[in-house]
């Protein structure tokens, strides 16, 4: 008689148990999933922005000498007005133009999470970056 007052409420404890575990492994299937959707998102948002950037090329260099150059402060304006189109802000995009030539485009983003916020996760960070070059024939 005396073990079985021992062991009172020890599967209430375990049941408790499994569903903080439980609800943990939902969190993480659920905000992991919403997280990979927002950083597939800034992936396709730093493409196009990097595609526009890289369709800006010098005119006048163009038409006088045939060269092509990226014009530098208008692929920069053009990907800035095309990120803060889709939402972003100053401070969470870069463009850089590598030394082989083009643009690239990072941009950074942050996802909040549902479930996770139970135990103190409140927010996901998202970096994703893309490259691109003006098409020329010869490419």
């Amino acid at each position: 008689m005396r073990r079985q007052h021992q062991e009172r409420g020890a599967a209430t404890i375990f049941v408790i148990g499994m569903s903080v575990v439980l609800l943990v492994c939902g969190g993480l299937v659920i905000d992991g999933g919403l997280a990979i959707n927002a950083r597939m998102r800034a992936a396709d948002d730093a493409e196009q922005a990097a595609r526009v950037a890289a369709d800006s090329i010098d005119e006048g260099l163009l038409r006088t000498e045939g060269t092509i150059v990226i014009n530098q402060d208008l692929a920069n304006q053009r990907a800035a007005d095309y990120l803060v189109a889709r939402g972003y802000t100053p401070g969470r995009y870069q463009v850089t133009f590598p030394v082989g030539g083009g643009v690239r485009v990072a941009v950074q983003d942050t996802t909040k999470t549902t479930l996770l916020q139970l135990v103190q996760i409140t927010t996901f960070e998202i970096d994703a970056a893309a490259t691109a070059e003006p098409e020329t024939e010869a490419n």
